[in-house]
């Protein structure tokens, strides 16, 4: 598996037929977290740009996972394959109930 980083762009006025696409896109990104395809999801402060970390096999399923954002209609984005993408959450292991 590899490692990308997509740089995303939102719209620079957030009109109403975006907002309304919100809780659709937040559902269709935990799904993806739960798959295992999203790994980080990271908005700006000032709410002009997303970050999103994938694990797939190659760039055209980060393509394909893209086109199908709820919000991919009002998005651009740039996709950039990573050599490692290193965070606190992969050196804490799981907690086992067992």
């Amino acid at each position: 598996m590899n490692q990308f980083m997509v740089e995303v762009k939102l719209p620079d006025s957030l009109t109403q037929e975006f907002l309304l696409l919100i809780p659709s896109q937040r559902e269709f990104i935990d799904e993806k977290f739960n798959e295992g395809i999203i790994s980080g999801y990271t908005l700006a402060m000032d709410r002009s740009k997303l970050w999103v970390t994938f694990v797939v096999k190659n760039v055209r399923e980060v393509r394909d996972v893209m086109d199908a954002f709820p919000i991919a209609d009002y998005i651009d984005y740039n996709i950039h394959e990573l050599a490692f993408n290193n965070s606190a959450s992969a050196i804490i292991p799981e907690i086992s109930l067992n």
